[in-house]
């Protein structure tokens, strides 16, 4: 007899041993899919579904560039689960998942979210401070100009002044970790996520608004969502015009969150100071991108706020959840990461309590 097929359809390159024995123990085949799926600009969708014909599983850290979609996704009639490495789904056809049946399992964990909130207080304190200006100042031959005078961030009570308005736009677990690390400098915090109970705003020290108040009153604002169709593009034109000109937006969330052409256009324009981003619409950023031009008013990193030098961490307890959650949903189960919920009851009909496993 044949053995179920799981499909690592994106590879991270660092999937532990122990891992994969888990999968080989319960009697299943591994397949793994070309890393060169996952570098842009390419067209592999025919391949990633020839790949994924017959297997029971997919699983695998993020693909942007040969998303899962409907095609692959159609690829095999035994097709339960697509078990991401990552948080986002923004790879994968989760509507056309739903529809089909299969569920799409996510990884909140709490091990990239502390590095992305600390890129994110990086980006704050570079941007404000002004140290790539300061440093290219000295460098040149330069000392203490009127122009390197920056920003000061936290609060002085005593002296009457009141700091500065930071928004946060998100309040999961990145946005939660940032609204920690601000709480010794004791800003005034804003935010607004309609989907997390009231008292996760008291916890963080946070003061819950709507956006368009947030984008309004922020002297900074920090992006920490996911890619919805909702969230697609929440900057924009419009939004923009709502901030203030003496703003800077950082984003450490997704690329489409905002629209690139309109930010751009802000700050050419100086209609707003700055820019801090780690996640592109197009990645890598085009050589033509507007973004490229704007000098200091934009500070970019290449899609890396949680990578670090300890090769696996990143990723590791993903990997391990994607795991547990393949080996449930195999064993006719339904994992505690589903993401498109809507899925369950018509899962649990074609699948529920049916193992492919011995």
């Amino acid at each position: 007899m044949t053995q179920p097929k799981v499909l690592i359809h994106a590879p991270h390159g660092g999937e532990p041993r122990e891992l994969r024995e888990k999968l080989e123990e319960a009697g299943l085949a591994i397949a793994y899919g070309d890393l060169q799926w996952q570098k842009p600009r390419g067209d592999h969708e025919g391949a990633l579904a020839a790949a994924a014909r017959d297997a029971v599983a997919m699983m695998g850290t993020s693909i942007r560039a040969t998303p899962v979609s409907r095609r692959v996704l159609e690829a095999s009639q035994r097709l339960r689960i697509v078990a991401k490495y990552t948080v986002g789904v923004d790879d994968v056809d989760v509507d056309a998942a739903t529809e089909l049946g299969i569920l799409v399992c996510h990884a909140p964990t709490e091990a990239n979210c502390f590095g992305v909130a600390e890129t994110t207080m990086t980006f704050l304190l570079a941007m404000l401070k002004k140290v790539r200006e300061r440093d290219a100042a000295v460098r040149a031959g330069g000392w203490r100009t009127p122009d390197l005078a920056t920003t000061f961030v936290g609060s002085r009570q005593s002296d009457g002044y009141p700091g500065i308005t930071i928004g946060l736009v998100g309040l999961g677990r990145i946005g939660t970790r940032v609204a920690q690390l601000l709480a010794p400098w004791r800003v005034r915090l804003l935010a607004c996520d309609p989907y997390i109970e009231p008292a996760r705003f008291l916890l963080a020290g946070a003061s819950p608004v709507d956006y368009e108040t947030l984008l309004r009153q922020s002297d900074v604002v920090s992006f920490h969502v996911v890619l919805t169709k909702e969230t697609h593009h929440m900057l924009s034109e419009r939004e923009l015009a709502w901030m203030k000109p003496t703003a800077t937006v950082i984003n450490t969330a997704r690329g489409k969150v905002i629209d690139e052409a309109a930010l751009a256009g802000a700050l050419a324009a100086g209609r707003l100071r700055g820019a801090a981003i780690d996640a592109f619409e197009e990645e890598p950023v085009p050589s033509d991108s507007p973004l490229r031009q704007l000098g200091t008013k934009v500070l970019m990193s290449p899609h890396a706020a949680s990578y670090n030098d300890d090769p696996g961490s990143e990723l590791r307890p993903g990997m391990e959840w994607a795991t547990r959650s393949v080996l449930a949903a195999l064993a006719g189960q339904v994992p505690d990461n589903v993401y498109n919920k809507a899925v369950i009851g018509r899962w649990r009909e074609r699948f529920g309590g049916a193992s492919v496993t011995p």
